[in-house]
């Protein structure tokens, strides 16, 4: 599929694809690409569409900012057009809370899928939901403006849109601790320095930048690709011997295929 019409357009989410290319843009810059819940079902949506020839997934942000967070509105008792408030939310039973938390959560989780490799393209500010946005993708290309925060804590929030796992996988439990309790600014060396950034550019060669990262990724044989995303992807959760047979699971499959002995 060769195509740069727009597969999904709304909400403030554009998902387009070109062969096994698809781009995930946020195209609300005048609010600096601040999220909402509608946003977040449009994300969970772009997932769904994406054409099984879909390999790498580029997520990006239009204008200065990557995204700048969840739309303050939201924290008025009257919330955001269409939506229940925050203050309606919590009085709700503990499952219908926990149901409406996830389903803003699968906005974000379809980015891990082990058959694609998803990159964030980042600018400018990535603050709080826009934060665990960009750790929801496997790989960061972030440009030298950036400026990453988690914010939710200081609003008396915890992050809950899948951030945290990642974040400590990354950059260790102390440092995401602090990271989150301070609210404090990550800038690009920091983020270079520690990993949250597997590249660091010049905003004019962000884009540049990601399609060289995304044509490398797709010289490697598909099937390849993913059983390894899976191996390293769940190796924290193994003991060692377990990734060993792990390892030795994956590489028969290998091999089997290669042969053309597979199933």
């Amino acid at each position: 599929m060769t195509s740069l019409d727009p597969v999904l357009d709304k909400d403030g989410v554009r998902l387009t694809v070109e062969d096994a290319v698809a781009t995930v843009t946020l195209t609300n810059p005048a609010k600096r690409n601040a999220q909402s819940p509608a946003l977040w079902r449009a994300l969970a949506e772009a997932g769904r569409a994406l054409p099984g020839s879909v390999r790498v997934v580029v997520l990006r942000g239009e204008g200065r900012s990557f995204s700048a967070g969840l739309d303050r509105q939201a924290f008025t008792p009257e919330g955001l057009d269409g939506e229940p408030s925050f203050f309606d939310l919590a009085r709700g039973t503990d499952a219908e809370l926990d149901a409406a938390i996830a389903a803003c959560q699968e906005g974000f989780v379809w980015l891990r899928r082990n058959d694609l490799v998803s990159i964030a393209a980042v600018q400018g500010h990535a603050i709080g939901a826009g934060f665990q946005l960009a750790l929801a993708c496997d790989l960061r290309v972030v440009a030298s403006d950036v400026q990453f925060a988690m914010r939710e804590t200081s609003l008396g929030l915890v992050p809950d849109l899948t951030g945290t796992y990642p974040l400590v996988g990354l950059v260790g439990y102390a440092r995401a601790l602090e990271i989150c309790a301070t609210g404090r600014f990550v800038q690009a060396d920091e983020a270079e320095r520690t990993g949250l950034a597997n590249l660091v550019v010049p905003a004019e060669d962000l884009d540049a930048a990601v399609r060289d990262l995304a044509g490398a990724l797709l010289a490697a044989p598909r099937d390849a690709l993913i059983e390894t995303k899976a191996l390293l992807r769940d190796a924290p959760g193994r003991s060692y011997e377990a990734q060993r047979s792990a390892e030795r699971a994956a590489q028969a499959r290998r091999l089997r295929d290669l042969a053309g002995l597979s199933d």
